[in-house]
């Protein structure tokens, strides 16, 4: 099949980001940004900018909204559970679903309501956007990484795929995506939670010898010996892409958790700390002697 109309679930900084791609390369009425009434009424003043010019994609009430080709989930975890309640005026059978949220979670609990046969796995990485009252701005666009679950369709991924390429959006659609998962789940580990807690940004959390770096690079080898615990094999060699990554985007920018912070808003925090009562996973590996 091919995708035609495009469901956003999220119109914060990832959904306005690669929402406005596809707008520019299909049209504006491509895209609809799907929410529940209550946070329909709330927003609907709101004047966005994408880079400086207004955005005018269309927001619609769930209680109007109509099946989409695809849904592309771009919420916080905390919200995915009202995420889910939007989503089911919009996904119809023959709906495409990805989500973009962050954690390793989010697929799951969207496959118990709908299904496996056109949900797809995914992440995205390497985008420098900053979303803050209102005004997204980015000079990185990233990259989406994706890929077939036990049970989807190889036709959803091959669709999925079409769009991005017909829309200029970076993506590699991965043979393991579950290694790829986990290593963007070891990164918000680290960069979200320094970044967040120094109050600090890309450069500050990769300046070389810095509190920061030890500190971003620790939480990430946490992750990665969680991950090694669960069947992953997360590597070293993860851990220096990663931290790669970031030292290639703007150092002006700051990852989602560290906007939270600036904008007072609720944390994602549930979904990357890693607390003590978690050691059962690490056997006789003690967390504190985990550094740089």
């Amino acid at each position: 099949m091919q995708i035609n109309k495009v469901a956003f679930i999220g119109k914060g900084g990832v959904g306005l980001l690669y929402g406005s791609m596809i707008a520019r390369a299909l049209g504006n009425d491509a895209v609809e940004y799907i929410m529940d009434d209550t946070r329909f009424e709330r927003h609907a003043g709101d004047a966005l900018t994408v880079n400086g010019k207004p955005c005018d994609l269309t927001s619609v009430r769930a209680s109007e909204a109509t099946p989409a080709d695809l849904v592309i989930l771009t919420v916080k975890t905390t919200g995915l559970d009202q995420a889910l309640k939007t989503m089911e005026r919009v996904v119809g059978p023959n709906t495409l679903i990805a989500s973009l949220c962050n954690g390793i979670t989010s697929e799951q609990k969207i496959a118990e309501r709908f299904g496996w046969e056109h949900t797809v796995l995914g992440i995205c990485q390497g985008m420098d956007a900053v979303f803050l009252n209102g005004a997204l701005t980015f000079t990185n666009a990233g990259e989406i990484r994706f890929g077939a679950a036990a049970g989807t369709d190889p036709a959803t991924v091959a669709a999925i795929d079409g769009l991005y390429t017909r829309c200029g959006i970076a993506h590699t659609v991965e043979r393991d995506i579950a290694h790829r998962m986990w290593a963007k789940l070891m990164l918000n580990d680290g960069i979200n939670q320094t970044c967040m807690a120094y109050d600090g940004t890309y450069g500050s959390a990769t300046e070389p010898g810095s509190e920061q770096r030890r500190c971003f690079v620790s939480a990430m080898r946490e992750t990665l010996a969680v991950a090694n615990a669960e069947g992953v094999e997360l590597t070293e060699a993860d851990l220096t892409q990663m931290v790669h990554l970031i030292e290639g985007i703007d150092p002006a920018g700051m990852p989602s958790m560290a906007q939270d912070r600036i904008a007072q808003r609720k944390t994602e925090v549930e979904e990357f700390a890693l607390g003590k009562e978690d050691q059962v996973f690490f056997g006789d590996i003690d967390l504190d002697q985990l550094g740089e």
